[in-house]
């Protein structure tokens, strides 16, 4: 008979790298890029994979698992159904945070900051460099409103696909599109032994420089 696991003894102890108040970058955009690209070259798992968490106007919070799409001016690009329930978060709560966590290199990063739609151009463009599929997919799925079957999806599928069969460009829908997160508040977290792991805070200021600090674990 199996042993009950027991989550409590489950624990590693970090050792690879460190994280100074003298090693990060001014810039936490470009601390985060250049954290990104050691991810990928590493050729971690999902590497742009990050938690997502909105909340609704009284504070319940919730979290999904959503995927990196752009850095631009400063901000952190993806796309979903603006009627999913973290889209209605956002229309009424736009602010958000974001993590990212890279066990393979023991380090995690916390974005916060303030929630904003990106252009209906730019939307128009990443929906365009979509497969075929994905993009009927967006059409096919009322994302976090309740369905019959999975049967309904596929026919909701089978039905749009259809339609699109003879057109040179599926047009987004207007319930789909990207978001940005403008950054007010990123935390580098380097994995560190004995549970005194290294944080680096980068927080904004009024006039728009930031201030790092290093905080205790």
């Amino acid at each position: 008979m199996n042993q009950p696991l027991s989550l409590a003894d489950i624990r590693k102890n970090y050792s690879r790298e460190e994280l100074t108040e003298q090693s990060v970058l001014p810039d936490p955009i470009q601390q985060f890029e250049f954290w990104l690209n050691e991810a990928l070259n590493a050729q971690v798992e999902e590497a742009t994979a990050m938690v997502l968490s909105t909340a609704t106007p009284d504070g319940r919070p919730s979290s999904r698992v959503v995927l990196l799409k752009g850095i631009e001016n400063g901000s952190l690009i993806f796309f979903t159904n603006y009627m999913s329930r973290k889209g209605q978060q956002l229309g009424s709560n736009p602010f958000a945070a974001i993590t990212f966590f890279w066990p393979a290199l023991e380090r995690q990063v916390r974005i916060e900051g303030k929630i904003e739609k990106i252009s209906e151009t730019a939307s128009d463009i990443y929906f365009h460099s979509r497969p075929k599929g994905s993009q009927i997919g967006a059409w096919a799925s009322p994302q976090s409103q309740v369905v019959e079957s999975r049967s309904e999806l596929e026919q909701a599928e089978h039905s749009f696909a259809e339609k699109f069969s003879s057109t040179v460009e599926i047009p987004r829908p207007k319930h789909w599109g990207g978001y940005q997160l403008v950054p007010d508040y990123l935390e580098f977290w380097q994995g560190r032994p004995n549970r005194l792991h290294d944080r680096i805070v980068y927080e904004k200021h009024n006039h728009g420089g930031w201030h790092i600090n290093r905080i205790a674990p």
